[in-house]
């Protein structure tokens, strides 16, 4: 292809394309964009990267093929959708940018306002994307602090990027203008106004302009005489709706999310009957309850088939007339109108998080194609409150209550878990990399759904091969479900579900798929040590 390119393992269903320099990058992204192989789940390019996230270990294997085969001189960017963004620019920044850059106020503005500038990349959030000037202008630092809070509509430059903030959001770029479009929208068809590849120009405008605030997610429904769900009496803790995710969508800045232990939300469905493409409610499944170790009370508006899988729980329903009956986990069982369901602590069994599955699956809106709450963005129905109430979905003709189906068996006193070393191991000295493999690290406190936050003898990290000191922060890359993380304290992060799509910290391994479900179930101050695969 005579140019630099080089493929990185990123667990067992994902790799990292590693390009010589931006251009490359939107050419790959234009390439998968029109030639996509098949089993290819998501693409999230950055500004040398490209992650690519596959459905099986088998396609994963064709998609490499495909990028090595690659003609990227033909496949540079497509000329996107023009989208034009009316600006005011009054930003706090601009005479201090203006200054840096030795333009004056107006020279900035006819520099920004001069030219397309093409989006290159999502960022941090759903709808921010990475702009790139077709005349470079001047690089800008970010903030030493950043902001706590950045309006909504904000445009702004950060290095030798422009961007526009979709909704508000802490943020360190040097705020220049402000816009009244919407970037990220729900209800819209294609939420995000600008997809990678398009071109984008702003147009100064001298009129006040009112931030339009881009639509919020759903809310869980009130109670109405006649409905058919569960009223939530207690939510208990950090208990929300999940399904299987909503994958596809992390080039636009939003990761999968989802249950994290999807082998047990999976068994609850199958055993209230919502097994099968007729009642899966789309390819995300159907959406069920997660919640951490117990205190959820949920009483029953008409009768529900209802099963609870994952641990640390035991279940009891209160009847109607006051009586107190004991219920088994992974077991199909009948909530008849007007009983109420309590799932209580069950100190020294194991597991950490409980999947709570009714015949039809909760009918809450969809977002994206998914029911599942993603906590990082903000995306899907809010977390449980008291006072919600959960409308389910009949279930279709045909459909049959499962048998129970026992859980895993006991894990042992420390939790192993296979990784894929890389792609960015060589960020650590030798002596750190079999050290994360050698001692047992600790589940923190501050651990959820975005990771689980590791404690133990911090990693050293090293530059890798012929990197100098101005190479010792890693540009920004796609990171998938399962990377571990390594910040400058040297303590690992494990990403789950509601990762950000995008990190800046090197990923010194990836925890393989089928080992995710029991990172989903580890408690803070449980042991957990990691083993490599060729």
């Amino acid at each position: 292809m005579g140019q630099h390119l080089r493929i990185l393992p990123v667990g067992d269903q994902a790799l990292l394309v590693e390009l010589a320099d931006l251009t490359a990058v939107m050419a790959l992204q234009a390439f998968l964009a029109s030639n996509t192989p098949a089993g290819t789940v998501d693409v999230v390019p950055a500004a040398r990267t490209v992650l690519v996230t596959a459905s099986s270990p088998r396609a994963l294997a064709g998609i490499e093929r495909a990028i090595r085969g690659a003609d990227l001189s033909a496949s540079r960017q497509a000329h996107g959708t023009l989208v034009t963004l009316e600006t005011v620019y009054d930003g706090a920044e601009l005479a201090t940018v203006a200054q840096l850059a030795g333009m004056g106020v107006q020279g900035l503005v006819e520099w920004h306002s001069g030219q397309e500038w093409t989006a290159a990349f999502a960022g941090f959030a759903p709808g921010f994307m990475y702009l790139t000037p077709e005349v470079a202008g001047v690089s800008v630092p970010r903030r030493a602090s950043p902001r706590t809070a950045v309006p909504a509509g904000s445009v702004a430059l950060g290095g030798e990027f422009s961007a526009v903030y979709p909704g508000p959001s802490p943020g360190g770029w040097a705020l220049i203008g402000r816009t009244n479009q919407s970037l990220w929208d729900l209800s819209r068809p294609v939420p995000a106004l600008i997809q990678p590849g398009d071109r984008v120009r702003f147009a100064p405008v001298r009129e006040m302009v009112t931030v339009t605030a881009s639509a919020a997610s759903p809310t869980i429904a009130v109670h109405a005489p006649g409905d058919h769900g569960l009223r939530v009496l207690a939510p208990g803790m950090q208990t929300t709706v999940q399904d299987l995710g909503r994958a596809g969508f992390a080039g636009l800045g939003v990761t999968g999310s989802g249950a994290l232990d999807r082998a047990a939300l999976r068994r609850a469905n199958r055993m209230v009957g919502n097994a099968g493409s007729a009642v899966t409610q789309g390819a995300s499944g159907a959406a069920g309850l997660e919640t951490v170790v117990g205190g959820m009370s949920l009483q029953a508006v008409g009768s529900h088939v209802v099963a609870v899988t994952g641990g640390a729980v035991t279940l009891s329903v209160s009847r109607v007339s006051g009586q107190l009956r004991g219920v088994p986990t992974d077991v199909p069982f009948l909530l008849c109108d007007g009983e109420s369901l309590m799932v209580h602590a069950a100190p020294g069994v194991p597991g950490f998080r409980s999947y709570l599955a009714v015949r039809g699956g909760l009918d809450v809106p969809a977002v994206l194609g998914s029911r599942a709450t993603d906590l990082l963005s903000g995306t899907g129905p809010a977390q449980i409150a008291a006072g919600d109430f959960l409308p389910v979905a009949p279930a279709p003709p045909g459909s049959v209550v499962g048998f129970p189906e026992p859980g895993p068996p006991v894990p042992d006193a420390v939790t192993v878990l296979h990784f894929v070393p890389g792609p960015r191991a060589d960020w650590f000295t030798t002596t750190s990399q079999a050290a994360f493999t050698e001692q047992r690290w600790s589940v923190g406190a501050q651990s959820n759904r975005i990771g689980l936050r590791l404690e133990g003898t911090p990693l050293q990290r090293e530059l890798p091969g012929e990197a100098s000191a101005a190479d010792s922060e890693l540009p920004s890359e796609g990171m998938g479900d399962g990377a571990i993380q390594v910040p400058p304290s040297g303590l690992p992060v494990l990403f789950l579900a509601d990762h950000p799509v995008t990190g800046g910290y090197p990923v010194i391994g990836v925890v393989v798929r089928a080992d995710l479900d029991k990172a989903a179930q580890l408690a803070p101050g449980q042991a957990v040590t990691f083993r490599a695969l060729p």
